[in-house]
């Protein structure tokens, strides 16, 4: 276990909203560290699929690399 010191102006305004969500500032401080933590290649692969599904093709059949080098010199 780590223990972090913090002022206790931000002790109290973290356990407001952890409050706010119904859940203790250590449950608030578990969520949050577990959706922050970095994902595992496969997670990240998963994830980028799911996005391009979503993605249209350009209506003017431009590429990624078309846009990032339009007007560059």
């Amino acid at each position: 276990m780590t223990v972090i010191q913090l002022p206790d102006e931000q002790v109290e305004a973290l356990t407001a909203k952890a409050a706010a969500q119904g859940l203790t500032l250590e449950d608030w401080l578990g969520k949050l560290a577990e959706t922050e933590a970095p994902l595992s290649p496969q997670e990240t692969a998963s994830r980028i699929l799911q996005l391009q599904k979503r993605v249209k093709p350009d209506p003017e059949g431009w590429t990624v690399h078309d846009y990032i080098h339009h007007d560059r010199p």
